[in-house]
């Protein structure tokens, strides 16, 4: 085979600054869920965080229901196929594999990690992770893995524009959670490192499968 190789998924010049920094958040999962297992309250932080996004007007409240049903099934389902759509018409398949792995396991490993926690809200719901949060924070980082691949963008400033665009997909969502009552902040932040955690292994997971394969068929 000849040509060029195909754009990894998790530039190099990255993957020394989220290595370290998806390891951190796999570790936060991982404390916020032993304190709070089998919970079925809210915490002082999240009482308080609560308290500070309380009395919403409606308008808001619209912005919420749509930033929430971006996490539903029917909402997820058309980002996901609109991102990998775009990717194949880049003519980029590993991208594509990406999108739907990276997003597939964050969701799986969100719902997993529901039924290992146990911890509740209004009732029976289980509540950590948040899973939308985790949805749309893999949507969004995947995205800008992506873009910043493309530029070639690395180093501080990609790792930048990658940790800021985390930030601003899981505080929307986030923040629709905490407003609608459908999550406690806690389980948003838990949502959010898991997505930053499970992201980063699948990319790398992706570019080492692609890269063997490409290896094999020399």
């Amino acid at each position: 085979m000849s040509g060029r190789p195909p754009a990894a998924v998790l530039p190099a010049l990255l993957r020394r600054w989220l290595g370290p920094l998806a390891a951190l958040a796999a570790l936060v999962v991982a404390v916020l869920g032993v304190l709070h297992a089998g919970d079925g309250r809210p915490d002082a932080v999240d009482a308080w965080i609560s308290a500070a996004v309380d009395g919403a007007g409606p308008s808001w409240r619209y912005v919420a229901l749509a930033m929430d049903f971006l996490g539903e099934p029917a909402g997820s389902t058309t980002l996901v196929v609109a991102t990998v759509t775009g990717c194949l018409l880049l003519r980029r398949p590993r991208a594509a594999v990406f999108v739907v792995a990276a997003t597939g396991l964050t969701v799986g490993t969100a719902t997993l990690l529901k039924s290992l926690v146990g911890r509740t809200i209004h009732g029976d719901n289980l509540s950590y992770p948040s899973g939308h949060t985790a949805f749309f924070t893999a949507l969004c980082l995947v995205v800008t893995l992506l873009v910043t691949g493309r530029r070639g963008l690395g180093g501080a400033a990609g790792t930048l524009l990658v940790c800021a665009a985390a930030l601003v997909a899981g505080g929307a969502m986030g923040w629709a959670q905490v407003t609608l009552g459908a999550h406690y902040p806690t389980d948003v932040l838990g949502g959010w490192c898991t997505a930053l955690a499970v992201t980063s292994a699948t990319a790398w997971l992706v570019d080492r499968t692609a890269d063997a394969d490409r290896q094999a068929l020399r």
